[in-house]
């Protein structure tokens, strides 16, 4: 019995060495997206914090973050290269998501060409009905884009590697809202 018990805990030992999250960079980036997919807590406090920003009605702004929320699950990404330096990193990552771009100014051409669907009863333009339809649009996106990202990563003490922030240009494209066309 004493044997089998400390079978179990060299065995627990050693798994817990081997699994050392953020042992490299490229790990550090994975965990860092897959808090992404899986709507991780400290991401749901970010993207709270980044909609309650945004110069929009309550109603509105439930409905974004129910966008990005969608955004973020259905994201695919693949590794493309890392590189070190000293104790920092860059990794490389390519990402598909949801062409909310495209949408936003899809959005705006049917405005344009159709003004009269968002005006009031007094013909003064409404710009919650456009909201309305501009992230009803969003929200049905289908359509994807690729992007490349670079995540720069710290060594700490312990050696393992956490995420610095993003910058706001890999933040848009993680939401899909970067503007491509320039």
């Amino acid at each position: 019995m004493k044997k089998w018990i400390v079978f179990i805990i060299t065995l627990i030992f050693i798994s817990g060495c081997s699994m050392s999250i953020n042992s490299d960079a490229k790990m550090a980036t994975k965990e860092y997206l897959s808090k992404f997919k899986n709507l991780d807590e400290d991401i749901s406090k970010e993207l709270d914090e980044y909609v309650d920003k945004q110069d929009l009605i309550k109603e509105h702004k439930e409905k974004y973050k129910n966008i990005l929320k969608r955004q973020y699950k259905d994201m695919k990404y693949e590794i493309i290269d890392e590189k070190y330096d000293g104790d920092k990193a860059i990794v490389r990552v390519k990402i598909e998501v949801y062409d909310l771009y495209k949408a936003q100014e899809d959005s705006e051409k049917y405005l344009m060409a159709h003004q009269r669907e968002f005006q009031d009863e007094m013909g003064i333009y409404d710009a919650n009905k456009y909201l309305d339809y501009k992230l009803d649009k969003m929200s049905k996106q289908e359509e994807t884009v690729e992007y490349t990202i670079e995540v720069r990563l710290k060594k700490k003490e312990n050696d393992t590697w956490v995420v610095t922030q993003l910058n706001e240009e890999d933040l848009e494209k993680i939401h899909g809202i970067y503007n491509y066309e320039d």
